[in-house]
C-alpha cells in the first residue's frame, strides 16, 4: 500500500474518519473506495458507504481475495446499521473463514461479532450465546474486545442477569480505555447507564404503577410471585414458565384477572377487554366460558380460574403475591417502539422479522404512531426507513455503534 492508503487507516483506526477522507477523497483505486466507504458509514451517510463498499469489491482482481472478503465484512456491518436483515448470513460467514484462513485474524472476528450482532437484533439469543462462547479473544485488539463484552452485556441484560452484565460492562470499559476510540467509550458508558433506568412497571390492585430497574425486575421474577408477564407474555412463578404469546385471547384474560387480584372480575369487563365488545349475549358468555376453561389448563399447577356471581378469579396455588409486569411504554406498540429506540432507522420488512409479525401488521402500527407524532419516516418507498424522533426517558435502550475495519489493503 502507499502512504496515503496507510495514513488513511490509521485514521479510521483512531476514529478520524474525516481525517481519513481528506486523504482518500479524490481517489478511484480500489484500496482507497473501501477506506473512504468505511469513513463514510462512520460518519452516518450509510447509503453511500455501501455503495462504495461495492465499488470495492469489484475493482479488487481475482486475485485479492482477502481484500474483497473485507470488502464483504464491512458492507455486512452497514447493512447491519441500516438494519437492513435481507441477506443471507453465510456470505458473511464465508468471508470470515476465508479471513482467518489467510491470517487475518482481527477481521474473521469481526466478521463473526458482526454475525452475532445481527442475531441479538432478530431475538435469537441462544444462537447468539452460543456463537459468542466460541469466540477467541486472546491477544486481540482492545476494540473487538470491547464490541465483544458489550454483546456478552446485552445478553446478559435480555436474561436478565444484571450482575453478569455489570461485569461485561466493566470489562468493556476497561478495552474502551485501551482502545481509545471516543465513540466506544460513549457507547459502553450509554449501555451501563441502561442499568439504571426503568425496564418495566409493576401493575397491581393494591399498589400505584411502580417504574422498576432490571435488578428490581430480576428480584421480583425470583420472589416467587405469581407475575404476568406482559413483556414476554406468560406467566411465572419461580422457574415454571408458561408462555402464551401464541394465544393473545388467553393472555389477555390472565392480565385482566392478574390487575384485579384478588378481587374478581365481571364477565362484561372480561368480554370488553378480551374481544373488544360492548355489548354481549350469550353467545360471547358462552365464548368467554370456553376460553377460560383453556387458561385454566394452561395455568394447572400454578393457579386457578374460580367462578364468582359476577365474574372470575385468578387464585395462586404457592405464591402469596400477583403482579403484573408491564412494559416501560404503554401501549400495544411497545416492542415496535422499543426496538426503534435504538436509534437507527428500520426498514418494515426488518421491523416484522425482528417481531416476528407480518409487514402488513407493522405498518399499520406505524401509521398510527406517526399519526401521534412518536415515529417519523425518511426515504420514500423501498428507501423509507422509520425512527423515533426523540428517545422516551424511561426506555431502557441499547444501541450499537459502527466498528468496521480500520484497514483493508490489497493484500
Amino acid at each position: 500500500m502507499d502512504s496515503l492508503i496507510v495514513a488513511s487507516a490509521r485514521a479510521l483506526a483512531a476514529g478520524d474518519a474525516i481525517g481519513a477522507l481528506k486523504r482518500v477523497a479524490l481517489r478511484e483505486d480500489a484500496p482507497a473506495l473501501a477506506l473512504r466507504g468505511i469513513a463514510m458509514a462512520q460518519l452516518g451517510e450509510l447509503g453511500r458507504a455501501r455503495e462504495l463498499l461495492r465499488r470495492a469489491g469489484r475493482g479488487f482482481g481475482a486475485s485479492e481475495q482477502k481484500a474483497r472478503a473485507r470488502c464483504v465484512v464491512a458492507e455486512a456491518e452497514v447493512a447491519l446499521a441500516m438494519r437492513d436483515f435481507g441477506a443471507a448470513p453465510r456470505t458473511l460467514l464465508a468471508a470470515a473463514e476465508l479471513l482467518a484462513a489467510r491470517g487475518d485474524r482481527a477481521n474473521a472476528l469481526q466478521a463473526r461479532l458482526i454475525a452475532v450482532r445481527r442475531l441479538v437484533l432478530l431475538g435469537r439469543l441462544d444462537a447468539a450465546a452460543s456463537d459468542l462462547e466460541r469466540l477467541d479473544l486472546d491477544g486481540v485488539s482492545p476494540t473487538l474486545v470491547a464490541v465483544a463484552e458489550l454483546l456478552s452485556a446485552e445478553l446478559a441484560l435480555r436474561a436478565l442477569r444484571t450482575e453478569h452484565a455489570r461485569a461485561a460492562l466493566l470489562r468493556a470499559a476497561q478495552a474502551a480505555a485501551q482502545a481509545r476510540i471516543p465513540a466506544l467509550a460513549a457507547e459502553v458508558a450509554e449501555a451501563a447507564q441502561s442499568l439504571e433506568r426503568p425496564a418495566a412497571r409493576r401493575l397491581s390492585a393494591q399498589r400505584a404503577e411502580q417504574a422498576l430497574r432490571l435488578d428490581e425486575v430480576e428480584a421480583l421474577l425470583a420472589s416467587g410471585a405469581l407475575v404476568v408477564d406482559a413483556c414476554r407474555r406468560g406467566v411465572r412463578t419461580g422457574d415454571d414458565w408458561r408462555p402464551l404469546a401464541r394465544r393473545p385471547v388467553l393472555f389477555v384474560l390472565a392480565q385482566t384477572l392478574a390487575e384485579a387480584w384478588p378481587d374478581d372480575v365481571g364477565r362484561e369487563t372480561l368480554i370488553e377487554r378480551t374481544f373488544r365488545l360492548r355489548d354481549a349475549d350469550e353467545t360471547h358468555r358462552a365464548r368467554l366460558r370456553v376460553e377460560m376453561g383453556r387458561l385454566r389448563k394452561a395455568l394447572a399447577g400454578v393457579a386457578r380460574i374460580d367462578a364468582t356471581p359476577r365474574g372470575f378469579v385468578l387464585q395462586p396455588e404457592t405464591a402469596r403475591d400477583v403482579v403484573v409486569l408491564a412494559p416501560p411504554i404503554a401501549g400495544e406498540q411497545a416492542s415496535l417502539l422499543a426496538l426503534l429506540s435504538d436509534g437507527a432507522a428500520w426498514s418494515t420488512s426488518a421491523l416484522a422479522l425482528a417481531l416476528g409479525a407480518s409487514q402488513r401488521t407493522v405498518q399499520r402500527a406505524l401509521a398510527e404512531l406517526e399519526a401521534q407524532g412518536r415515529v417519523r419516516s425518511v426515504g420514500r418507498t423501498r428507501t423509507q426507513r422509520w425512527l423515533a424522533p426523540s428517545l422516551a426517558p424511561n426506555l431502557a435502550a441499547f444501541t450499537t455503534i459502527l466498528l468496521l475495519p480500520a484497514a483493508l489493503p490489497s493484500g
